[in-house]
């Protein structure tokens, strides 16, 4: 069927009639002039889509009425205009891809026709690991390191690129994939199939939300979320409430992003907006550089909210000239917006929208400050650090303890390293990293940073050498304007060398800490800590033995570096004291503002772009030596332990099965608050006693040759063995933190997975039960595929984090809540209980379903199945079961 709104088609050019526009102005609607500018490119996405089958008119009609219609929990299809994904996301994307081609063809379709119809882009990014650092040569030998690794995932994705359509993949070693879609990827106004339209993206990453400070509208989905948007499917989603977010006055001159980010975290996640867009606005926003802004947006998983859209203003087209970016396609983009009413003057209010609620922030009260010391949100001012991390020692265990008896807040390990002794005690850094995107695309704070580490070591000052130092640069940009600039050598003397560019430290790859150190923290039982650069510190993440980690910006790193503990108060004591026995503090290193622009003026310039971008899918010869397939279906090999066709599609019909009531399930674990992706999905390296060890084992490989469960979620029989496997998880089933739990018929305690395995093998179903935010954190579409292959039928939680929720879905999972004011708690659940769901016949978005124990207790709970296109899939079995027959039929 033709679009209904074809009439407001025309040429954003007199000139060149066959490149058209949706002109929105010719609604003449003045409805839309009140539009929050994230729902404005909603409405276009709906508008130019409209087809009266996947987007309806009523749905442009419910995205005109925003205002109204926010609070009603309307479902509205978007279509972004782009994909993007990175390889530990990207991997399993690419194999589901292979195995429907597989699936289509049993079931007699065209196996070809499984192919992306949206543009996607693969950056791999997140399998580079710091094994190597303090040497020269540190990048060499951890780029030779990953690709011996992890050369079969790559001749895959390989194989991938030239097997799919539309798929486009940015070899290893080019950058962390925000950073790249910041500076390279990202258009700001698609020019394409003769149309001019917002760039728009979702990607596989929760932190996709960093190209928003661009004004490229973007968040995070699950893998499996994103792989039907490939396939040419709109996302279906609750029209959000919009806050807005008013920025006024100006930094202090010691202030850098970071502090503004750990504030505006801490801020948002106390005025709730999960869930929620979160737009910008206000003149303070004139005051951030579009790294500043990237830097905000970046971090908007951590404060809960689905985006964070700063609109597209003269600043954001300064940087797209600044990035080499072509000047009559930048001039074209900056019409095209006029044209539409999608340019913002940040300083002008009476473009100023109507918002759900605003909150403001006045820029000039942020202080320098850091988060942990086990979640982002938890903003400790750095005057603070050090009283707050000995309150922290003896708190209760939880989110700020770690329960450590008084009388051992003062306890020393002597060790010896190299030949030297030292001493390790509880706040002792043994990592500190900068790390990849949160900080790195952003000039001012990594100049801040070689700056600083310039005047350390003018001044005399040192890092001790058992402290793990690393840089993760977000491209190579980064390093061009800090070796042109001057300050290169200088942070390599202190220890941050170039060990990388991909995600490293914040996700866990950042290597093993040497044995002798790791003898020490043991032995004392201490709380070592972790700095890092990063977005992420919640336990076990960034490395087993450092149990408290902070995030600062880039100069705090290397300053608490040189300390060699968080327990400092830079105000009174100094950061140490050089040969001639002078005393030199934070403050006389510190670099000003003045002196830190001055340096990015001169040598943050269009040509360092333009040189990193022109080479960068043919710059690894490594990369390119590789040998790839050329079939069009994936020839599987029995014997890898990478790459495994998944058993999603086992027995797939064309016919659909009718959904069953659940009955007398098993509780597999039960949970409290704040259970993250982390807990849930396998990530980081793999324990020598877990079942996933034991399988690799089994295959011949010893534990050298185990890396990291990230590199391995191209194989179920891993991934599913690494779920619920992290060493921090708590399970009230069980009195210590760890992998295990007690399966209920013998009673024993088992490693999670083994003890799934028993209840599958008897044909016992499970559930699992959980608190508030369950699943908060990354996109993890392994977070929802691991449980599944355990036999988890449901889950049911206080509340959910919006991507894992929807990745359930995708899985067909039922994700159930407790009605409002109930939790495990006051029904009196043990989670001992079996537990029988009952699934009605005919199911409504978000309809309360009962659940009957063996007790003889009932209560009802929310199914939050919250649309009908997620009825659908589960109807289907999951989203790729749907796909599979809607392309095989």
């Amino acid at each position: 069927m033709s679009n209904p709104f074809i009439q407001i088609v025309e040429p954003l050019d007199p000139k060149q009639p066959l490149k058209k526009f949706f002109n929105l102005s010719k609604l003449e609607d003045v409805r839309y002039a009140r539009l929050p500018f994230s729902i404005r490119i909603l409405l276009e996405a709906a508008v130019r889509n409209c087809d009266e089958f996947l987007v309806k008119k009523g749905d442009v009609e419910n995205i005109l009425n925003w205002k109204v219609m926010q609070h009603k929990n309307v479902e509205v299809p978007f279509k972004p205009a782009r994909v993007i994904l990175q390889d530990f996301t990207g991997v399993p994307a690419v194999v589901d891809f292979a195995a429907m081609r597989d699936a289509v063809k049993k079931l007699g379709g065209d196996p070809e026709k499984i192919n992306p119809i949206c543009p996607a882009d693969l950056v791999i990014d997140h399998s580079i690991q710091v094994d190597f650092n303090r040497q020269p040569d540190s990048l060499q030998k951890n780029q030779e390191l990953e690709f011996e690794r992890n050369k079969e995932r790559f001749e895959f994705l390989k194989w991938g690129s030239q097997a799919f359509k539309n798929l486009r993949i940015i070899p290893p070693g080019s950058g962390i994939i925000h950073q790249v879609n910041l500076e390279y990827l990202a258009r700001v106004v698609m020019d394409q199939d003769g149309y001019y339209y917002p760039d728009s993206v979702v990607g596989t990453d929760s932190h996709t939300t960093m190209i928003d400070g661009l004004g490229v509208l973007g968040w995070g989905v699950g893998g499996i979320e994103a792989e039907a948007v490939m396939l040419g499917q709109p996302i279906s989603m609750v029209l959000p409430e919009v806050v807005g977010y008013k920025l006024v006055g100006n930094p202090q001159p010691l202030v850098t992003s970071t502090d503004i980010v750990l504030t505006i975290t801490k801020h948002l996640r106390q005025v709730g907006v999960v869930g929620k867009f979160v737009e910008f606005f206000g003149p303070g926003v004139a005051q951030l550089s579009i790294a500043d802004r990237a830097t905000i947006a970046n971090m908007c998983p951590e404060y809960g909210a689905t985006a964070a859209y700063f609109p597209v203003d003269d600043i954001s087209i300064g940087y797209l000239i600044q990035t080499g970016r072509d000047k009559e396609k930048v001039m074209c983009t900056k019409r095209y917006l006029e044209a539409v009413g999608m340019l913002r003057d940040f300083k002008n209010s009476s473009q100023d929208p109507d918002f759900t609620q605003v909150v403001e922030l006045d820029l000039h009260t942020v202080v320098p400050c850091c988060s942990g010391p086990k979640r982002p949100q938890d903003k400790v001012a750095v005057s603070d650090m050090k009283k707050d991390f000995e309150t922290c020692l003896g708190a209760k265990q939880g989110f700020k303890g770690f329960q450590i008896a008084p009388d051992r807040h003062n306890s020393i390990v002597k060790f010896n390293f190299e030949g030297h002794d030292f001493e390790l005690a509880h706040g002792s850094v043994v990592i500190a990293a900068i790390t990849s995107c949160t900080n790195t695309s952003n000039p001012s704070v990594m100049l801040g940073a070689g700056l600083l580490a310039k005047k350390a070591v003018e001044a005399g000052l040192t890092v001790k050498p058992y402290i793990k130092t690393s840089l993760s640069p977000g491209s190579g940009v980064v390093t061009y304007y800090l070796r042109e600039s001057g300050v290169m050598r200088y942070l390599s003397q202190l220890g941050f060398d170039v060990v990388g560019y991909g995600c490293m430290t914040c996700i866990g790859n950042s290597g093993p800490l040497p044995e002798s150190v790791v003898e020490a923290i043991t032995q004392g039982d201490l709380v070592a800590v972790g700095v890092l650069s990063g977005n992420r510190n919640f336990e076990g993440r960034v490395h087993p033995n450092t149990r408290a980690n902070y995030l600062a910006s880039p100069p705090l790193v290397i300053a608490y570096a040189i300390a060699g503990t968080i327990r400092i108060d830079f105000e009174k004591e100094p950061l140490g004291i050089n040969a001639s026995g002078k005393k030199i503090f934070l403050k006389d290193i510190w670099p000003t503002r003045n002196e830190i622009q001055a340096v990015e003026r001169q040598f943050v310039i269009p040509g360092m772009f333009k040189e990193v971008y022109e080479k960068i899918e043919t710059v690894n010869k490594a990369w390119n030596a590789l040998d790839a397939p050329s079939d069009k279906l994936y020839t599987w090999n029995p014997k890898s332990t990478y790459i495994k066709s998944p058993p999603f599609f086992d027995g797939l019909t064309l016919a659909l099965q009718t959904p069953k009531t659940i009955e007398d399930a098993y509780v597999l674990l039960s949970f409290g608050d704040s259970v993250t992706t982390d807990h849930i999905s396998p990530a980081g390296n793999i324990a020598r006693n877990s079942p996933a060890a034991r399988y690799l084992t089994s295959r011949g490989l010893t534990p050298r040759e185990f890396n990291s469960y990230g590199s391995r979620r191209g194989n179920d029989a891993v991934m599913a063995r690494g779920t619920f496997a992290n060493i921090r998880l708590v399970n009230k089933f069980i009195d210590k933190q760890g992998p295990q739990t007690i399966h209920f018929p013998s009673g024993e305690i088992l490693d999670v997975f083994d003890a799934a395995e028993r209840y599958k093998q008897a044909g016992h179903p499970l559930i699992v039960l959980a608190g508030k935010e369950y699943g908060a954190g990354s996109s993890r579409d392994w977070a929802a595929k691991g449980p599944f292959l355990l036999g988890v039928k449901a889950v049911l939680a206080e509340s959910y984090e919006r991507i894992h929720r929807s990745n359930l879905v995708g899985m067909g999972v039922i994700p159930l809540q407790y009605l409002p004011g109930e939790d495990a708690g006051t029904l009196g659940l043990t989670g001992r209980e079996h537990y029988t769901i009952i699934i009605p016949e005919k199911l409504k978005p978000q309809m309360n379903v009962q659940i009957k124990l063996d007790t003889g207790k009932s209560f009802n709970a929310i199914m939050r199945f919250d649309t009908d296109v997620e009825l659908t899939y589960f109807h289907n079995g999951g989203i790729l079961n749907y796909m599979i027959r809607k392309m095989a039929s």
